[in-house]
């Protein structure tokens, strides 16, 4: 890890140190975190995952969205 906290991947991209080297956190870094939501289906997706999440690790979550979408 650097000193800013960022890591390169295999596959040479710098991320944050909390995504590591698993592909859903990596995913989730690239193409979500941090960004602004306007779509309310996506909206309503993150406020169901995040209710899903306490006590449960943000990965777990992650790995388990599929399971979400379909059942709601």
């Amino acid at each position: 890890m650097s000193d800013s906290g960022l890591l390169t991947g295999g596959d040479g991209v710098n991320r944050c140190w909390w995504c590591g080297d698993d592909p859903f956190y990596q995913l989730y870094h690239d193409e979500e975190w941090g960004r602004v939501v306007t779509d309310d289906v996506r909206l309503f997706e993150k406020l169901v995952l995040e209710g899903f999440q306490s006590g449960l690790s943000w990965l777990t979550i992650l790995r388990k969205r599929e399971n979400f979408r379909a059942a709601f």
